[in-house]
């Protein structure tokens, strides 16, 4: 039966304990299993392998994204790292070049270092994605919003242009899969930082890709069980406890974003605001086509240049300044300072005046309270 992704949020993928009937997939603080013969065993044989609770989670993330796989991961950056140790050698790596700065780090420093060929361009154009790709290109990491400038990729586009032999993986860390299904749009991949919506509650650190091929499937339980990158079952118990809310506080957030978009367009102090919602905005068609809603995550940039961004950020109070996103709390933050600072110098260097707001699911006026107070002195 096929049912609505509130649903999905709260019952996707598991079913009750079967052992006593628990509703909650108990925590399972267990490093190995006994085994009644030599190569026998229920499943479980050694938790870096395989987890109960880890494989709840899996099952559980699998079926929000519509997939059929899914491997869990210690950090977002390790489930990125497990996605980029698919290609050898030589292979050619097309990155947006305004990627999340942790992501253009690990492919530039670790895996080019070993081979890798790594270009980034602008995904939000076609041509250039078209003009990019070589007889040696593997893959096309796409993030869709871009963090911090909320540019928006047509996922499609990108994977009709990528065409066979070549993988397209989608970071849906900023959209989840409250807003929008990578892998129904074209895409092989889909990959979380779980520790943002996806967990919610800024508790837990934790990754997670998703895909619908088998192959690819079998290939990335095997780099999670050898290189070891695997969350705890503590760690996997929080999210997946942080996933049952998704569909809701999504709507928060997407509601709250509205109305923190609607004070900065009219403030003097702002110059401009990022967000895929704003009917102008250049990736607007493509989000209001691929997205259910358009996010949480807010950027804008302020007149008064790099000394009035840290100004506002040091003001709020309601807003936390701190990095990370996706979480009940609103944050803010300075990309070029905080998130952002290894690509500074570089061409994905992101502009000195940028302030990114994550939105949370507080009452829209106290954020917006909150704001007005911290811009008001740079009128």
């Amino acid at each position: 039966m096929s049912r609505a992704f509130e649903t999905e949020c709260v019952h996707g993928g598991v079913g009750p304990e079967p052992a006593t009937g628990a509703v909650v997939t108990p925590v399972y603080l267990t490093s190995t299993y006994v085994q009644p013969e030599v190569g026998q065993h229920a499943g479980f044989e050694y938790s870096r392998t395989q987890n109960p609770s880890r494989l709840a989670l899996e099952r559980h993330l699998a079926a929000l994204e519509g997939a059929a796989y899914g491997h869990a991961f210690a950090s977002g950056l390790a489930a990125t790292d497990a996605v980029l140790r698919l290609l050898a050698p030589g292979d050619h790596v097309l990155l947006p070049d305004d990627a999340y700065g942790g992501t253009i780090r690990l492919a530039l420093r670790v895996h080019a270092p070993a081979g890798l060929v790594v270009e980034t361009v602008d995904l939000t154009d076609l041509d250039a994605v078209r003009s990019a790709l070589r007889p040696t290109t593997r893959l096309v990491w796409v993030e869709t919003p871009t963090n911090p400038l909320l540019r928006i990729v047509d996922i499609e586009g990108v994977a009709a242009a990528a065409g066979a032999g070549v993988l397209v993986a989608v970071d849906n860390t900023f959209a989840t899969p409250a807003l929008q299904q990578p892998l129904s749009l074209g895409a092989d991949l889909a990959v979380h930082s779980t520790t943002k919506y996806l967990g919610g509650h800024s508790d837990v650190v934790g990754g997670f890709v998703a895909t619908r091929n088998e192959a690819l499937a079998s290939r990335l339980a095997f780099l999670q069980n050898a290189v070891g990158a695997v969350p705890g079952p503590m760690d996997c118990f929080l999210v997946q406890r942080g996933a049952k809310t998704l569909a809701v506080r999504m709507d928060r957030h997407c509601a709250n974003a509205a109305a923190v978009v609607g004070l900065l367009e009219d403030h003097p102090a702002v110059e401009r605001v990022l967000w895929p919602g704003l009917p102008g905005s250049p990736g607007h068609a493509v989000a209001a086509r691929q997205m259910r809603g358009f996010g949480g995550m807010v950027s804008f940039t302020l007149r008064g240049g790099e000394q009035a961004a840290l100004e506002v950020c040091r003001r709020t109070e309601v807003f936390t300044l701190a990095e990370s996103l996706g979480a009940v709390e609103s944050l803010i933050e300075h990309p070029g300072r905080m998130t952002h600072a290894s690509v500074a110098g570089t061409t994905n260097e992101v502009p000195a005046n940028l302030v990114r707001l994550s939105v949370g699911i507080e009452a829209a006026a106290d954020l917006l309270a909150d704001l007005t107070q911290a811009l008001r002195r740079l009128s």
